[in-house]
């Protein structure tokens, strides 16, 4: 069994590829159980590249990624998935052939205990309205945030890579994003979130590590967020 001082994810000196180009240099982080986790950071400094090595979508990777103690440097990604990790990606994947229902329903379950479809209705109540009658590429950019990260929550998996899932959108919908990862938290979830938006990052995460040029330059607690207000204006433009 897990320790519960250990932590659920653990990223020590992980270095990836794509092809020839080295993106990330030596990143290394720990999530713990309960927590969300968010990765900030300008356009390029290595973000959504750390969540795609941890599922192990990358053309090279090396370092170690240990989740639950298991160490998932070597496996593929759907391997990796199996483990109770699911990635929900940045251009959100929706299949515009398929209705809302579909996408939903298509993901295979990984592990038991995924959100029943009453509890995912009740997280995005829009998503009912639409289930039968509606195309997945017909909807809303925040309805489609939301069938993405629906999707991901029947599949069992208990710790979720969110990639940018407030860009693009209107503050309502922002606000509602909020709440479900709050809420999410609150039923034990972990979350690692990629996020620019600082100002939402700052209303659900629980500690925060600043990524430039593939590397984790910062990072610190909520707690610790005003005293950090100046070196996050340098790192991001806050």
């Amino acid at each position: 069994m897990l320790d519960v001082r250990s932590p659920l994810l653990s990223v020590k000196n992980l270095q990836s590829w794509y092809g020839e180009s080295h993106i990330l240099h030596g990143v290394s982080f720990d999530v713990h159980q309960g927590e969300v986790v968010t990765l900030l950071g300008r356009n390029g400094a290595g973000k959504t590249t750390t969540l795609k090595s941890i599922m192990g979508i990358v053309g090279q990777r090396s370092g170690a990624v240990t989740f639950e103690g298991r160490e998932l440097i070597g496996l593929a990604s759907n391997q990796v998935a199996r483990a109770g990790i699911a990635l929900c990606p940045e251009e959100r994947g929706i299949f515009a052939s398929l209705t809302v229902e579909e996408n939903l329903m298509l993901p295979p379950e990984v592990k038991k205990g995924g959100l029943s479809l009453d509890t995912i209705f009740e997280l995005f109540p829009n998503l009912k309205e639409r289930l039968g009658s509606s195309q997945g590429t017909k909807l809303s950019g925040g309805e489609q945030q939301m069938l993405a990260i629906a999707r991901i929550l029947r599949t069992g998996a208990r710790m979720l890579l969110l990639d940018e899932p407030t860009e693009g959108l209107a503050p309502v919908i922002i606000q509602q994003i909020g709440k479900t990862i709050r809420t999410l938290k609150q039923q034990g979830f972990t979350i690692l979130l990629v996020e620019q938006n600082f100002r939402f990052a700052s209303t659900v995460a629980d500690r925060y590590y600043v990524m430039e040029n593939g590397r984790v330059a910062e990072s610190f607690a909520r707690a610790d967020l005003d005293a950090n207000l100046e070196k996050l204006h340098e790192y991001l433009g806050v």
